[in-house]
């Protein structure tokens, strides 16, 4: 979902790398962007491909991804149905090819991703790289080939505004955590899983960094000024978002509160409680 902030979060990548294609789904939206980036990726000269995140379950979009076989694995950057709802059919449709997810429930024909496991892909160097807080299954893929490196980051970062935290699956301390450890990875493309490719992964995860703590800020002084309800929350700081996502932005709102529980607790004063599930 994109709040306040609409640009990208980092310059955007000025081409991909000859071995990386871009397969859109056909589903734009207010929480998808342009539609589901389906990413493929084949070393030069390597008969199987890898897949990741085949998207809706669209008949066209999965006709398409598998034009591009033989593929030899599908990867799963998290559970969301835009995502994964393809997975199954895609795999029927590449004659049974595995789909790893870190959750069991969207693995097909394979065992589940372990973080910081190294995949054996034909021609590639595939590490998961742990990133939870979007969702609590959150992954992302750092690829390399060569001296070329980027790294697949789902909803972790997009290429366009700023993503949610899905309380209350997600934790915004975890995500907190998961943007640190993608801010290391200076100058490396982030591809994500809706929007532009970006040119700096590192860039990235800092704006989104520093997005993240401005909106504490904001969430503290609602507090401060009387807002108790998660719903008042969201009034005071994404006044300027369309109403029709406030839904969705009560989900971070949820996640902000849980995580400034012990300072928003001492900032509400007699009987009002900040209303938490």
């Amino acid at each position: 979902m994109t709040g306040h902030v609409t640009a990208p979060a980092a310059a955007l990548a000025d081409q991909l790398p000859t071995w990386v294609t871009l397969l859109r789904a056909p589903n734009p939206g207010p929480m998808t962007l342009d539609g589901t980036n389906t990413w493929l990726l084949r070393a030069p000269g390597a008969e199987h491909a890898i897949v990741v995140d085949p998207g809706p379950a669209d008949e066209a979009h999965l006709a398409a991804i598998a034009a591009h076989g033989p593929v030899a694995l599908v990867l799963i950057t998290h559970g969301h149905p835009d995502h994964t709802e393809g997975a199954p059919r895609l795999s029927e449709l590449l004659g049974g090819v595995p789909v790893r997810a870190v959750d069991p429930v969207h693995t097909v024909n394979g065992l589940p991703l372990d973080a910081d496991a190294a995949l054996d892909v034909p021609g590639l160097s595939v590490r998961v790289v742990p990133a939870p807080g979007h969702t609590s299954d959150s992954v992302c893929f750092l690829v390399e080939l060569g001296d070329e490196r980027v790294v697949l980051t789902g909803d972790t970062i997009l290429g366009r505004g700023t993503t949610v935290v899905a309380h209350p699956d997600g934790h915004l301390g975890d995500y907190l955590t998961s943007l640190e450890l993608l801010s290391t990875y200076r100058g490396v493309p982030a591809l994500p899983g809706h929007g532009p490719a970006l040119a700096d992964c590192g860039a990235a995860a800092d704006f989104y960094l520093a997005h993240r703590r401005a909106r504490l800020d904001q969430v503290r002084a609602a507090v401060a000024a009387g807002a108790t309800t998660p719903a008042e929350v969201v009034a005071a700081v994404y006044a300027d978002v369309d109403r029709s996502l406030w839904w969705a932005a009560e989900w971070s709102v949820r996640a902000q509160l849980e995580y400034l529980a012990p300072e928003t607790r001492e900032c509400v004063t007699g009987d009002t409680e900040l209303e938490l599930p």
